[in-house]
C-alpha cells in the first residue's frame, strides 16, 4: 500500500516539479511554490497533500508559515526494493553521466538549512523508541554504531564503533519518552569535525494498527557544512531506510547499499 502511494505520487508532472523545486531549495511555503506553476493555489494544495499521504514531503509550522520538506526516505526504499538488488551501480553511472552531460546543479539552500525525514514503520512506538535509543539495535543499522547514553537531560549521546572509539558526541538536551528526543549531533569524523554541534530532533507518532510514525530533524547548520552535505547527500536516507528494515523483518539492509 505504501509503495502504491509513491507510485502515485510520482506518476503526476506537476507533483514531481514540486519535489523538484524542494530538491533545489527546501523549506518552501505554499506561497513559493504556487508562484513556480502553472495552476492555483487549490490545485497546488491538492498536490501537496498526496505527496505528504505518500510521506514524500513533511510539513512543519515555523511561527505563522508552513514550510515544505522533501523527504527522500521513500523513494530510497523504492530504489532499495526494485533498483539496487538489480544494477544500482550500472544506474547510477548512467544518472552520473546525463547529470554530467546536462550540467545538474547542486542543491541550494537558505543560509542555515535544515534537514526533515520522515518514515512510517510498522512496528509499536516503544519498540522504534527502544531501537534509537538501545546500542544493540543501533549497531545493526546505524553504521555498526552502538549508541553511549543515560537519557538523561544533560547527559553524554554518543555514537560509538566496536573498539569504544567515539564517531558522533552529543547532549541530551530534552527527553519525553517514547515520544520525543532531543540531543546535539558532532561528528568527529574529518571534514566533519570542524563544523558547530548541531541538534537533532526524533519524534515518534503512534498511529493505528502498531504503525509509528517517525520525523527527524536536524537543524542549527551554520550554512551548508560538510556535515549537513554528508547527511543530505544520504546519510540519514540510509540510517532511517535500515531502521525500517530491520525492525519490519529482523534484518539490516546489506553492507553494500
Amino acid at each position: 500500500m505504501e509503495q502504491e502511494l509513491i507510485f502515485r505520487a510520482l506518476a503526476d508532472p506537476s507533483r514531481r516539479q514540486l519535489l523538484d523545486l524542494l530538491f533545489e531549495r527546501d523549506g518552501r511555503t505554499l506561497k513559493e511554490l504556487e508562484a513556480a506553476l502553472p495552476m492555483t493555489r487549490f490545485g497546488v494544495m491538492k498536490h501537496l497533500r498526496v505527496l505528504e499521504e505518500a510521506s514524500l514531503i513533511v510539513t512543519r509550522k515555523v511561527g505563522r508559515e508552513r514550510l515544505h520538506y522533501l523527504n527522500p526516505v521513500p523513494i530510497q526504499l523504492i530504489s532499495d526494493r526494485w533498483i539496487s538488488k538489480y544494477a544500482a551501480a550500472r544506474v547510477m553511472a548512467l544518472v552520473d553521466l546525463k547529470m554530467a552531460l546536462e550540467g545538474g546543479s547542486s542543491m541550494t539552500t537558505a543560509a542555515k538549512p535544515k534537514l526533515v525525514y520522515q518514515t512510517i514503520i510498522r512496528a509499536s512506538q516503544q519498540q522504534v523508541w527502544e531501537a534509537i535509543t538501545k546500542p544493540e539495535f543501533t549497531t545493526r543499522y546505524y553504521y555498526g554504531c552502538a549508541v553511549d547514553t543515560n537519557l538523561a537531560v544533560g547527559s553524554a549521546f554518543n555514537y560509538q564503533r566496536s573498539n569504544g572509539a567515539a564517531i558522533v558526541e552529543g547532549q541530551v538536551v530534552e527527553v519525553d519518552a517514547p515520544n520525543r528526543l532531543v540531543h546535539t549531533y558532532h561528528s568527529l569524523w574529518p571534514p566533519m569535525n570542524e563544523d558547530a554541534p548541531t541538534k537533532v530532533t526524533w519524534e515518534l507518532e503512534a498511529l493505528p494498527g502498531g504503525i509509528t510514525k517517525v520525523t527527524v530533524v536536524h537543524e542549527d547548520f551554520q550554512g551548508e557544512t560538510a556535515t549537513y552535505q554528508g547527511l543530505n547527500s544520504g546519510g540519514w536516507t540510509w540510517i532511517l531506510s535500515n531502521l525500517k528494515t530491520l525492525l519490519e523483518t529482523g534484518e539490516a539492509l546489506p553492507e553494500e547499499y
